[in-house]
């Protein structure tokens, strides 16, 4: 389960937070595949921390010695086998630590994993009402919270537990009384530890969601900026920036008064319980029921718990942090999760949404029956749109903005579910049954064979040359410094837009899916290079069934078929020449189109 979204002062309704036992649950799933890892780790610090409990008992006899008279020689033994303890020890916990720092390392990969992969499967609108801000707070903080907490934490928590647990066990073996006398500090640690907890984890929380609003309202202003000083805008979103950077500063701040005050109330309880283990060993002393080494063995126990004590419960801050850090990382998996199975539908009867039906129908490759979409309440995009794609049909869609072009693409495509209605799709008989190009290209940071392999990894280099041909890219990818092999994306070799959308184009033909859904993927080419861009979208999608989100007219021409939409609504659905003739809305959006072109168009 998750805990609502909580909404920021930006206004962005944030991606959900799961509850701590959804968290806890997650995490011994995360565990689950090392178990013998985790035992065996836990076993080796178990062993290491047994024979450091030596230690004590040893010094207690030396003080006995030296208390007695003894001669000298008396101190060999005891001297040689506090060495031996502390060469096992070492070499122990050593081992422990490892295996338990290898546990915490591969577990930490595997939730990056799955997070990743699970990211990547969130709904466009819900990300979109969230905010980028939100997003990348949980992708940096969050991981670096919780990557911090596996590495450093983790062993040391492990390791202060059973210090503390075989410590008092040893206290009791000397005698109960040193027990009883140490276990008063008990009372004033728990009293802290719960304080602090009821307040660290709300506070840590809010100060997560306080930094993805202060990273969201950063990356509007600085992606916006050419639009802020256009509009003379700097003071107001100067004033913005600092007041998300104030409350991310005020939180900050109210946690170190918090570690403070935590650290005070530490101090109280380690003199009540050695104030307490002292006067009971001079009391045992006095009687005659222990030796004076053995109540200094037991003053030593209470002062060695002084570390393990202080680190379990300090480390609670860091435990606290990584908790709410990695609820925000299990509120995005299981958002994801969620979006992939249907939701029940409010009001009236609708058939239910379900994701991307496979089907090796030959008659029809693609049926979309009823399809409503909605971005929140009263944001309806799409009302019970219904559309048939035949197998190797190329079918332009348009429409003027705003008419829900994309959001249908995007649900043809598999990205986005549908509100309610059902689509059914090709059965995929590759490595892709769907392939969808938007206008937002983007060029991974990479050779440009590796970049081009995305799509097919095991695609030889005459596979790429192939497809880059194709496409009519091969001239100016062989023209590279370094051809395939040229480094291309961040740092690399800067490819224009026209480039950027080939080399998306030329992907599509190496991953060859039966269906291919192309929104507005020529728009960034500019007039210039639009023609050119068109032709290898023509020669990217020969042989297959295609949807196109028409920017150009010019595509709708060359498809078999137009759809009209207005309003979430198709209107009209035939070829070019029929719907031109027929004086309806699309034929409106032809005279607007053709027209605007006559009048750009340079005279002879």
């Amino acid at each position: 389960m998750t805990t609502p979204s909580p909404t920021a002062d930006t206004g962005a309704e944030l991606l959900p937070i799961a509850t701590p036992a959804r968290t806890r649950a997650a995490l011994r799933t995360l565990i689950r595949p090392d178990r013998g890892l985790a035992l065996t780790g836990l076993g080796i610090l178990v062993a290491a921390t047994a024979v450091g409990l030596l230690v004590q008992p040893l010094l207690g006899r030396i003080v006995d010695i030296v208390a007695d008279g003894r001669p000298a020689g008396d101190l060999t033994l005891p001297v040689v086998l506090l060495v031996a303890v502390a060469v096992v020890q070492g070499l122990t916990t050593t081992l422990g630590l490892t295996r338990i720092a290898r546990l915490g390392e591969t577990v930490l990969a595997r939730l990056r994993e799955r997070f990743v992969e699970r990211a990547l499967n969130l709904p466009a609108d819900r990300l979109e009402r969230a905010g980028a801000g939100d997003l990348t707070a949980r992708v940096t903080g969050d991981v670096a919270r919780v990557a911090e907490a596996v590495r450093s934490a983790l062993p040391e928590m492990a390791r202060s537990v059973l210090a503390i647990l075989l410590t008092l066990g040893a206290l009791a073996l000397l005698d109960v009384r040193f027990l009883l006398a140490a276990l008063l500090a008990v009372p004033v640690q728990l009293l802290t530890a719960r304080w602090y907890v009821r307040r660290a984890l709300t506070l840590y929380a809010d100060q997560r969601v306080a930094n993805g609003a202060q990273q969201q309202q950063l990356l509007e202003t600085i992606g916006g900026a050419v639009t802020v000083r256009g509009h003379r805008l700097e003071e107001q979103h100067t004033e913005r920036t600092a007041g998300r950077s104030r409350k991310a500063v005020d939180l900050t701040m109210r946690s170190v008064n918090l570690v403070l005050g935590f650290y005070g109330r530490l101090h109280i309880a380690e003199y009540i319980g050695l104030a307490a283990v002292l006067i009971a060993g001079f009391w045992l002393v006095r009687d005659g029921a222990v030796s004076i080494g053995t109540a200094t063995a037991a003053a030593l126990y209470f002062h060695s718990l002084f570390g393990p004590v202080n680190a379990a419960l300090v480390l609670l801050d860091d435990a606290q942090s990584a908790a709410a850090g990695l609820a925000r990382l299990v509120g995005v998996t299981d958002l994801a999760e969620q979006s992939e199975k249907p939701e029940p539908t409010a009001g009236k009867a609708a058939p239910v949404s379900v994701p991307q039906q496979r089907t090796a129908s030959s008659e029809a490759a693609v049926t979309v029956h009823e399809v409503s979409h909605a971005y929140g309440p009263g944001r309806p995009v799409l009302h019970e749109v219904s559309l048939t794609l035949k197998a190797g049909e190329h079918v332009a869609l348009v429409g003027t903005s705003g008419a829900g072009k994309s959001t249908l693409a995007r649900i043809v495509a598999g990205v986005q579910q549908p509100t309610t209605g059902t689509v059914t799709a090709p059965a995929s008989t590759g490595e892709a049954s769907v392939v969808l190009v938007t206008q937002e290209v983007h060029v991974f940071t990479g050779t440009l064979a590796e970049d081009l392999r995305l799509a097919r990894p095991d695609a030889t280099d005459a596979d790429l040359r192939t497809a880059l041909s194709t496409v009519h890219a091969l001239d100016w990818a062989e023209a590279l410094p370094d051809g395939l092999a040229t480094v291309v994306g961040e740092g690399g070799h800067r490819l224009d837009p026209a480039r950027a959308q080939q080399l998306a184009l030329a992907r599509l033909v190496l991953a060859d899916p039966a269906l291919a859904v192309l929104d507005e993927a020529t728009a960034e080419a500019g007039s210039a290079g639009a023609r050119a861009l068109e032709r290898s979208a023509e020669a990217a999608l020969a042989g297959r069934t295609a949807l196109v989100v028409a920017h150009r007219l010019t595509q709708a021409v060359a498809a078999d078929r137009v759809v009209v939409l207005e309003a979430g609504r198709v209107v009209e659905s035939g070829p070019h020449d029929e719907l031109r003739d027929a004086d309806g809305p699309y034929a409106a959006l032809w005279r607007a189109w053709s027209g605007s072109r006559a009048t750009t168009a340079p005279h002879p």
